[in-house]
């Protein structure tokens, strides 16, 4: 009986061991199932942005080096240039990224139509590529920081690029677009989101 009674208390220890063990496992299975999902549903904007409602990051971008639109300088962005009481648009992108390629007579389309203040974040890239790709493409953005580190996009919580935010005038993040934004989801996500953060201001 003695036998049996130590054997009872040996295996005790090793049961809430392995429940610490077991208790992160099933949260990254959790979130990795939330993932997949979003992923084969081929709606990347499901996946979860825990940023929503809350002011943007802290953060100061340097321009790109020799960046200029219309014979002057583009500026750099920080956090400060999105709370100026007006809704506007981030965009995380790299001249490297196929999808950004794709994306981008959108974000032409995207200021065409609404009128926002559109900013571009420069996702670890060279400026002279940079700079070819805006000269080729054409520049949506009033500024753009250069990322060279990846340390903005982290703090951002961005997945990969190209990835999309709409703030509020008071510099809170108001909807979160991952993926590239194609011709419907303008219409369908984008545009009312900005919309619904314009009439939360004015209302």
């Amino acid at each position: 009986m003695a036998e049996h009674h130590a054997t009872d208390h040996a295996g005790s220890p090793g049961r809430r061991r392995f429940g610490w063990v077991a208790a992160p496992l099933v949260i990254f299975a959790g979130l990795a199932l939330m993932f997949t999902y979003a992923l084969k549903t081929g709606d990347p904007s499901r996946l979860p942005s825990a940023l929503i409602g809350k002011p943007v990051p802290q953060f100061a971008l340097e321009p790109i080096a020799g960046l200029v639109d219309d014979g002057r300088p583009v500026p750099g962005i920080g956090t400060a240039d999105l709370a100026r009481g007006r809704v506007s648009v981030v965009n995380f992108w790299a001249s490297w990224c196929v999808p950004c390629v794709q994306e981008h007579p959108v974000l032409l389309e995207l200021t065409r139509r609404t009128g926002v203040d559109l900013y571009g974040i420069n996702y670890k890239d060279k400026a002279a590529a940079a700079r070819r790709f805006l000269g080729h493409y054409g520049n949506p953005y009033r500024a753009v920081g250069a990322d060279g580190n990846g340390r903005t996009a982290i703090e951002w919580g961005v997945y990969g690029m190209p990835e999309t935010f709409v703030v509020d005038g008071r510099g809170r993040i108001a909807y979160k677009h991952v993926g590239p934004i194609s011709l419907e989801a303008l219409e369908t996500k984008v545009i009312p989101a900005i919309e619904a953060a314009r009439a939360a201001a004015s209302g």
